[in-house]
């Protein structure tokens, strides 16, 4: 995938892109497979893979699904920056929170912002759970990519989503798989399935599945559990 077909998939879903979000994503390219000559941030180095696979799969965050305007957003276990850096550079209306416990990522993260002078946008050093504890129901969204089976993810997730906010996790071809193993834990945590949208990347980019999850009740206090517990014993 390259600019040209990115800025036409948003167009065809009544998106826009400007020159200088196309820019922004030039500059990210660069500046990642750069930082990635020292510190393994990525597999995919070749543009028009990490445009397809790193920059739109993100984005289908906001083509697939509404966020709505100036909200703020948690990203857990952001790795490079996905997907809330590329949402970040087309959404600038939100407020970008990203939580990973390898400090070797939050130092390129916090060096990306400077470089693309992103604003409204943190890199915090710090165990899901234990930023759960911390900041309970504080966002209008949760989100994480490719980072824990559904039913782990989302006892680290959904305890950071507000009131009627929702935890939204993004998957791969075991997206249904792991849904049906997680509904038991996405309830116990105080949420609904409102959508499950299975779709799949152009350019043959692979199967996706985007799973929302609608935050109807308070979160019972003893959740999260430590680590070990969450992955010993799913909910």
């Amino acid at each position: 995938m390259n600019e040209n077909q990115l800025v036409s998939l948003f167009q065809s879903k009544d998106l826009s892109i400007t020159n200088e979000q196309i820019e922004l994503l030039n500059k990210y390219y660069e500046i990642l497979i750069e930082y990635n000559k020292k510190v393994n941030l990525t597999s995919i180095t070749d543009k028009g893979e990490v445009y397809l696979k790193h920059f739109y799969d993100s984005l289908t965050l906001i083509t697939e699904h509404s966020i709505k305007k100036n909200a703020t957003i948690c990203d857990i276990g952001a790795g490079a920056g996905f997907p809330s850096v590329p949402v970040k550079i087309m959404r600038p209306d939100l407020t970008v929170t990203i939580v990973d416990s390898l400090g070797k990522r939050i130092d390129f993260l916090n060096y990306l912002f400077s470089k693309l002078k992103l604003e409204n946008i943190t890199a915090i050093n710090d165990r899901a759970e234990a930023f759960s504890i911390e900041h309970r129901e504080s966002f209008d969204y949760v989100t994480a990519r490719a980072v824990a089976r559904l039913n782990i993810l989302s006892e680290l997730c959904i305890p950071l989503v507000k009131l009627n906010g929702e935890f939204i996790a993004m998957k791969s071809t075991t997206g249904n798989e792991e849904l049906n193993e997680a509904k038991k834990a996405i309830e116990t945590l105080g949420c609904v399935v409102s959508k499950n949208h299975v779709f799949t990347l152009p350019y043959e980019g692979g199967l996706r599945n985007i799973i929302v999850c609608k935050k109807n009740s308070k979160t019972p206090d003893k959740y999260p559990r430590n680590y070990s517990q969450i992955k010993n014993k799913p909910l």
